[in-house]
């Protein structure tokens, strides 16, 4: 009795931990796809370059963190806790979501790559980037907000990782620990160039200018593939929820 008695206490304790793992797998990789952002990387590193460049940067940053925590946040709210089965399944509701975002993330990629420019050296950012040197500290977190939290690539893709904890059943504290991993990971595109302008200061101008170039050059390709594979990524889970 005391030995099932026990086998029966360290299944119980392994649940949380496998589920947590579970989870992280999920969402890291989507948390990658956010990261690799070109044109709100290419944003901040015009924000960097103004004269208040310091405080715009860690302004623009926090926006971009704060877009992402809160939409992360509605969702695990909307989600709720304990809808995953037994065996630590998502939900039905979960693969209908990952499906229909994994669907409308591959209509964006066709439209996206039928739409490229032929040249990369002719590529044509939005006129609004040519303003940001006169944007002052509230325009600059706004706009970091709406990049974020109102992205074609990134909304879908948070939504989806909140999605996928707030069904997990863990526990609020460990929810809300995988979401805070998710927006670090999710945030990385950004951090890096602002910790190499902080480290570097002027110095730095020639490398992040260097990084801006690419990035404006072949915005839309990279968008278009990030598309293409996180739908594709998302249409497979949604498809695996729904019929496991």
């Amino acid at each position: 009795m005391a030995g099932e008695s026990a086998r029966r206490s360290v299944r119980f304790f392994d649940v949380p931990e496998s589920r947590m793992g579970k989870v992280l797998g999920d969402v890291l990789g989507l948390a990658a796809g956010v990261a690799v952002s070109p044109l709100p990387i290419i944003a901040l590193i015009i924000v960097l370059a103004t004269p208040r460049g310091r405080v715009n940067g860690l302004v623009f940053t926090a926006g971009w963190v704060m877009g992402l925590s809160a939409l992360g946040g509605v969702m695990l709210v909307i989600g709720g806790q304990g809808d995953a089965d037994s065996h630590g399944q998502p939900a039905d509701w979960v693969g209908a979501l990952k499906l229909a975002l994994g669907v409308a993330l591959v209509l964006f990629a066709v439209r996206l790559w039928r739409h490229r420019p032929a040249d990369v050296t002719q590529a044509q950012l939005p006129r609004w980037l040519a303003a940001l040197d006169r944007f002052a500290p509230l325009k600059v977190f706004l706009l970091a907000l709406l990049l974020s939290a109102g992205n074609l690539k990134n909304a879908p893709l948070t939504i989806a990782a909140a999605a996928s904890i707030s069904s997990s059943g863990l526990p609020a504290g460990q929810q809300i620990g995988a979401l805070a991993l998710f927006v670090v990971v999710a945030s990385l595109g950004l951090l890096i160039p602002l910790g190499v302008f902080l480290v570097m200061g002027e110095r730095a101008n020639s490398t992040l200018g260097n990084w801006k170039d690419w990035a404006a050059r072949h915005n839309i390709a990279v968008m278009a593939v990030l598309f293409f594979v996180f739908g594709l990524k998302l249409s497979g889970d949604g498809i695996d929820v729904l019929t496991s």
